[in-house]
């Protein structure tokens, strides 16, 4: 918890206010639900990089078409990760960058890859805190225009304030003191959210699962050269459920979403976490 100061400590009430402003901003003026109830087939290719494939690209670079019906093509087949798994890393990886220019496509293709609605809509929710408010929103407004096309209602997102899984009461304090140690002294009010919003609110909605939401945590801190972070979300997606072989074709995955430079930045850091595991 953070320290209280001459009252000035900030309202977990207000955090909480703004977060479900947020967690609800993909319902805003969704159609009513009813008719396919989101499972009509978008009418992109599902081909995730036909897109920018085409013309508009063979005309500028047409090497980038070359890689991109390439080793890009290849990469969505690779064992190890799920197509479903993958739409998770690479919306995780545009929404970090906040580039808005892919999302529509891969918000489509993730929705044909079996991502649900309401997981897409906490994965927004969830990166407004790991990658900023405004990545969000932009990314909520695609979001918005992808679940129209689908006829995707509001009834199919998640609730504001849905019941929370079950607060793992130990490893909470562990991590409450540890941040309040390292950091209560420099920023109290930083502690307070942290405890107050992330972890015993956001990180226990339920619409997704917590290893769903440690990978899409992990890929965004990746993709935004955010290296100092991974190592406790990495060890936490792997308590979560996440595999070594499945963290690796992630960090593999991203090389493409979010450049070779970010991902040889955490490739010392994934491989001391792995290490440290097996000891």
């Amino acid at each position: 918890m953070g320290i209280e100061r001459n009252g000035s400590r900030p309202s977990a009430a207000m955090a909480r206010r703004s977060f479900l402003e947020l967690a609800g901003a993909t319902a805003l003026a969704l159609p009513a639900s009813g008719g396919a109830r989101g499972t009509t087939p978008s009418t992109r290719s599902k081909d995730p990089n036909m897109e920018r494939t085409g013309n508009d690209v063979e005309t500028v670079a047409p090497a980038l078409k070359k890689y991109a019906e390439g080793p890009l093509h290849d990469l969505w087949k690779r064992p190890g990760l799920t197509p479903r798994d993958r739409s998770m890393v690479t919306l995780a990886a545009l929404i970090a960058r906040n580039q808005a220019t892919e999302l529509p496509h891969h918000l489509n293709l993730a929705l044909d890859n079996g991502v649900k609605p309401r997981e897409i809509s906490e994965v927004i929710t969830h990166l407004a805190f790991y990658s900023g408010w405004g990545n969000a929103m932009a990314a909520a407004a695609a979001a918005k225009e992808a679940f129209a096309g689908r006829k995707i209602g509001a009834d199919q997102l998640p609730p504001a304030s849905p019941a929370l899984l079950p607060l793992d009461k130990k490893a909470e304090a562990d991590r409450a003191a540890r941040v309040e140690e390292q950091v209560g002294k420099v920023a109290p009010g930083v502690v307070q959210y942290t405890t107050d919003v992330l972890f015993r609110d956001l990180w226990l909605r339920p619409d997704l699962a917590p290893r769903d939401r440690s990978l899409a945590t992990v890929s965004a801190l990746i993709a935004s050269g955010q290296v100092a972070q991974v190592p406790y979300h990495l060890n936490r997606a792997m308590e979560n459920g996440l595999t070594q072989e499945q963290a690796g074709e992630a960090i593999t995955h991203l090389a493409f979403y979010a450049g070779w430079p970010n991902v040889f930045s955490a490739l010392p850091v994934a491989k001391e976490v792995f290490e440290k595991r097996r000891k």
